[in-house]
Parts: C-alpha cells; structure tokens; sequence
C-alpha cells in the first residue's frame, strides 16, 4: 500500500503522525511511504532522517493525498485539504466528527474511509490511540490553568499550591478518565487542593485510594457540579463519550455564579465542549474572558508538546496502521473489531452511531 504523510497545518499544530522508525515498519512490511517535506520540523525529525528510514520525499501536500492509498494525519482535515481528498481513500486521524457537521458531510460526500483514532476501541472499553494524548492534555490542562490564574490573563491572582499562610487554590475536575485523571496528578503534585467528580463509583472508590492528601472525591450530579463550580478557582472538563459529542454539563447560569477571574480549562472541546460558554481557541490565543472567567479552551492541547506527543500517538496508532495496510480496510475490519469501531464513514456511508445521533444520519454499522 501507499501511505502518505502531509504535514500538518493546523494553527501551531507541529505534531507529526509518523516517526522514521514507524516508516521503517511499514517499509519493512512491503509498503511505500511519502513525507511531505518539512513534515516533521516541528517535531524536530529531519527530512534525512525519513530518507533514512527509507521514505520517499514529495514537494506538496497535494501530491501526497494524491498518490497516497492511506493517509495517516495528526488532526482532521480542514477546509485547504479538502479538495485533495479522493474517492476510495483511507483517512486515518483524530476526526472528532460528532462536533463537526461540515467535515462529516465532506467525508461522506468524497466516499473516503474515515478511521478516527479517538473510536479505535478495544473490546475492554480502553481507547489505545486516544490514550496517550488524553494523558498529555489531563497534565497540560493544569499547566494551563496555572498561568491562566496569572492577573496577566485576567486570572484571580492565585498561586496553584499557595504558601505559607496562604491557601492552596482549589482545583474542580469534572471526568475521572485518562484526562482527569492525569489532571488530578498534576494538580496535587503543584499543591493544589482537588475535588474530582465523576459518575463511576468504582473510579471514585479507586482514586481515594491512590489520592489522598487535599483530595476529595465525588459522585457527580447537577448539585454537585454546581456547588463545586462556585467554589473553583480552576475548574476542568474532561468529560468523554467515546465518538459522541461532550455533554454539557456546566451551564452558562453555572459559569456566571464562578468566582471573578476563575479559570475554566476545557480538555472536551475537541467533542463540542463539556461546558456552555466553551469555544475552540489556539496555541497563540488560547485564553479569553465570558462571564467574568478566564477560559482556556485549545483543541490540540498535546501540540503544546509535539516532540512528546508526536513519540506517542506514532506508537499508539502503528500496530492499527499497519493491520489496515497490510490486510485492507474489508479484512481489516473483519478481524479486529477495535479497527471496525474505528471506521466512521465508509464509502459514502455514515458507520459510527454517535456521529449519526449527533447530526440525524442514517447509520449503517459495518
């Protein structure tokens, strides 16, 4: 199979999806690989070092989605890459469809195979491909949060882990999942005070267990999650339904009841926003001020750290890769049911039934 790599460009989104030693995998497998040029700079991987590996340089974009049987990205498609796109064509990236109609329809439209990393599960329930980034973005979120408590940014003025005679700042983290509970590590690790509410009472009953000092587990509800938010000085959502929009669980009246200057982080934007006055923002505006607090709401958190993330995800997302090229899409989704979850469009069709909930698709599961 050919496999392209374009690089990626999204706003400061310097990830790549494949590293040379990936390259060498699939090369060694029998496949051909094309790297659009410059494709791993922001990740400091060279052009050389691709050539090395054994891929095969192209001047443009275009010509990769051209010649390509299977793309492999970092972030979906955006409105430039839409016209290289081809019929028959496998895609294989983060897509977070259910919060993006457009996309959807182009997808559907051009025929294309869409296998989102983000639904690739296991038949335990665990997202392997997602894993790592909702690691990364779980610890980010409090770094974030941190410097957007800064006065610079409109913050509270609030120093995450206090000092003598004076409080530690309290951390509210909404989803005990891979994000939250990254998150809650970190938070705890700079000091903070951390409530963490979620709906599993194994995951409370587990995370009481590991956290202990300034922790404070809860099960959550509306009540909860309202008087949690009043007292907040940072505030987290990192609520997932794997493929499905965020629920909204933090309404515009809650947000309003915040203290001045709190600070919202929102990890589900990616899937719509867990919280009502949540809108995408970038690495080079990443914080805005609604309803007197700061929101922090950046849609590839991980592109903070691409030299990290890029080791990651390529690792995550090899072993499917892989199987995709080596057998197909049809074999591929026929004996590995994670991959078939994958599959969000398949030819025309929509497959995955979040994304048809989402928009009133007609759903045709493989």
């Amino acid at each position: 199979m050919i496999i392209g790599v374009p690089r990626e460009i999204k706003e400061a989104e310097n990830r790549v999806s494949v590293t040379p030693a990936c390259v060498a995998e699939y090369i060694q497998h029998g496949h051909q690989v094309l790297i659009e040029k410059t494709a791993g700079r922001g990740s400091r991987i060279s052009d050389e070092e691709y050539i090395q590996a054994g891929a095969h340089l192209v001047a443009t974009a275009a010509e990769v989605w051209k010649r390509s049987e299977m793309v492999i990205k970092v972030k979906e498609p955006i409105e430039p890459e839409f016209p290289l796109i081809k019929e028959g064509q496998i895609i294989f990236t983060f897509l977070h469809l259910a919060a993006d109609y457009t996309l959807t329809r182009t997808l559907i439209d051009k025929k294309v195979i869409a296998v989102a990393y983000e639904t690739v599960q296991l038949q335990d329930g665990s997202l392997p491909i997602l894993k790592p980034m909702s690691e990364i973005a779980g610890k980010l979120s409090v770094q974030f949060g941190a410097q957007a408590l800064e006065t610079i940014h409109g913050g509270r003025g609030v120093l995450l882990g206090g000092a003598s005679q004076a409080a530690p700042a309290l951390v509210v983290i909404l989803g005990g999942g891979t994000a939250g509970w990254n998150a809650c590590a970190v938070a705890l690790g700079m000091g903070a005070r951390v409530y963490l509410l979620d709906i599993k009472r194994d995951l409370l009953e587990k995370a009481r267990q590991t956290f202990k000092e300034r922790f404070t587990a809860f099960a959550s509800d509306r009540d909860t999650i309202e008087t949690a938010a009043r007292e907040a000085d940072l505030l987290i959502g990192t609520v997932l339904i794997p493929g499905a929009r965020a629920p909204r669980l933090v309404s515009r009246a809650m947000v309003s009841t915040m203290k001045k200057g709190a600070v919202i982080v929102d990890v589900s934007v990616d899937q719509g926003g867990c919280i009502e006055t949540s809108r995408p923002t970038t690495h080079t505006n990443p914080f805005y001020i609604e309803e007197g607090v700061v929101h922090c709401c950046i849609t590839n958190f991980p592109g903070t750290v691409p030299l990290t993330s890029t080791c990651a995800l390529a690792k995550a997302s090899l072993p499917f890769g892989l199987e995709l090229a080596d057998k197909g899409i049809e074999k591929a989704v026929t004996e590995n049911s994670a991959i078939a979850k994958g599959v969000n469009i398949f030819r025309g069709r929509a497959s995955c039934r979040q994304v048809c909930e989402a928009f009133g698709l007609k759903c045709e599961l493989l």
